[in-house]
């Protein structure tokens, strides 16, 4: 994909690389390869902060992935990340969009 592309080309991939990419992956509905991308960033030693933890949420919501969403938000606390009104409006939303 565009990311080993960059990466083939000696882009660097940081945190704003990946978070454009599952904030990508959210507008199209592709929330599981946003929850790939946020351990590809664990994986690599690539810091994941609120911006990344709030795209993955808002992707899980796109597509009605409430639950992961919330673990998503679970997740984020317990690293003390902060959560600020975006990641808790998304959180919410993702339950909305799925009537929970």
């Amino acid at each position: 994909g565009l990311l080993a592309r960059m990466a083939k080309n000696s882009v660097e991939l940081n945190t704003i690389t990946y978070n454009a990419a599952v904030t990508a992956c959210g507008n199209g509905g592709d929330w599981a390869n946003a929850l790939w991308l946020l351990a590809e960033m664990a994986a690599g030693r690539v810091n994941l902060n609120t911006i990344t933890y709030s795209a993955a949420i808002n992707a899980c919501g796109n597509s009605h992935e409430w639950a992961r969403a919330l673990d998503l938000l679970a997740e984020m606390s317990a690293s003390s990340l902060e959560l600020n009104t975006i990641t808790y409006s998304a959180a919410i939303d993702a339950c909305g969009r799925s009537g929970e």
